[in-house]
């Protein structure tokens, strides 16, 4: 059986730093026929490149700290540990983008890049897709205050031992979708990438 959707009807119910679109819709069930109509909002155009930036020379990774707003009600505070990312704009593709981020939020000259994986992030409300990465780079040099200021953005670059990043999976600080799964992807492949095999 094929999976198939038919959209009754669509709006754009918002349209600022975020769009929001609105659907009435049917789909067809696993036990056959069609379902009946619902109604869904989902959060839009959100396409997105993120990038682990890793030294494999000096066996070190860069991570950045960032006000997030969906933090913003969190007991340890919405400045969070995270890999370098952006949006993907129109005309743009996620390498372009992870290249762009990386010296923009990094000041970090890229000097291969790995795809990990693309991941939805909240496919039950959204249709971000982020593209994620590795970005191999000599991170000597690497740190302090970046961002641009014309898009509010203030981001400290530390950059840090593969196992002071590794030691964040289990206390906390790496805990938002990007960082988890490029550390865990660095856990796996670390020897490797230290090995020259990228």
């Amino acid at each position: 059986m094929s999976h198939q959707v038919e959209i009754i009807d669509s709006s754009q119910v918002y349209r600022g730093f975020l769009k929001l679109g609105s659907y009435r819709l049917r789909h067809t069930l696993f036990a056959g026929g069609w379902g009946r109509e619902l109604v869904r909002e989902r959060l839009e155009g959100l396409g997105a490149a993120s990038v682990l930036l890793y030294d494999p020379d000096g066996d070190r990774v860069a991570l950045l700290e960032q006000f997030r707003i969906g933090a913003l009600e969190d007991g340890e505070g919405a400045w969070l540990l995270e890999t370098v990312g952006g949006h993907i704009g129109v005309g743009e593709d996620a390498e372009q983008v992870a290249r762009r981020e990386s010296v923009e939020e990094a000041g970090c000259e890229l000097r291969a890049l790995i795809p990990i994986c693309r991941f939805w992030v909240s496919p039950g409300i959204s249709d971000e897709r982020i593209s994620l990465y590795c970005g191999i780079a000599d991170l000597s040099g690497i740190g302090g205050i970046h961002g641009l200021e014309e898009e509010g953005e203030d981001i400290r670059v530390r950059v840090v031992s593969a196992e002071e990043a590794l030691a964040e999976l289990y206390v906390g600080r790496a805990n938002s979708t990007s960082i988890l799964i490029a550390l865990q992807w660095l856990a796996l492949n670390r020897e490797r990438l230290r090995a020259g095999d990228y």
